[in-house]
């Protein structure tokens, strides 16, 4: 569950006060927020992964009010239960696919466990690239790839940031598909944040920024 009231936020050095809608979620809910380029989208969802402090309001998720955890809390509170979607790709190139899994398992402190990697590559077809480097796959399996970087820990809340905006039409249904049945098998929240109106028609809960 995810709820917000009253957020403001303001960068330093800047006059413009971002001032954003209240959020109400209930378990395994999805949000998809619009905006266009410099209305505050990316800064929103920075405030809902913990990345920024609110100058004003609240933001619960799952009973845990992050504005009263430390940095390092919240650290641990974002490794743990957030899965990030980046518009731009995260994996690390020197590892391969299985290595970077690995990997993000360790930062959320969570067993390694090889089956549920497997799934989750299975799921996202990519089972066949799974000792290839980076530097070996295509595009796509790349942005799959992000998708089951975000999702491998099986966190309680998905933010994706622009996961669409880049792609045609058919790869701009099967990544928006994707996500949302990892956010079902995982039973989690889904937000994504983009400008692309063509994915609208997925989601029933929709705020314009």
């Amino acid at each position: 569950m995810i709820h917000t009231s009253e957020l403001s936020f303001k960068y330093k050095n800047s006059d413009t006060l971002f001032r954003f809608p209240e959020i109400d979620l209930d378990a395994q809910d999805s949000l998809l927020i619009l905006g266009e380029s410099g209305i505050g989208k990316t800064t929103l969802l920075h405030l809902l992964a913990g990345i920024l402090k609110p100058d004003s309001g609240k933001i619960t998720i799952h009973d845990t009010d992050l504005n009263s955890l430390t940095r390092s809390q919240m650290d641990k509170f974002r490794g743990e239960h957030i899965g990030l979607v980046f518009q731009k790709k995260h994996a690390i190139p020197s590892l391969s696919v299985y290595e970077n899994l690995k990997t993000r398992l360790f930062f959320s402190d969570k067993h390694i466990d090889e089956l549920a990697v497997d799934t989750v590559l299975e799921q996202l077809n990519l089972k066949a690239c799974k000792h290839k480097n980076i530097n070996e796959i295509s595009e796509g399996q790349l942005q799959r790839l992000g998708i089951a970087m975000a999702v491998i820990h099986q966190p309680k809340v998905i933010l994706a940031d622009e996961p669409t905006s880049s792609l045609d039409d058919k790869n701009c249904n099967m990544v928006i598909n994707l996500l949302k049945e990892q956010a079902e098998k995982n039973n989690a929240n889904l937000i994504v944040i983009t400008h692309d109106h063509r994915i609208k028609h997925v989601f029933q809960n929709t705020i314009t920024l």
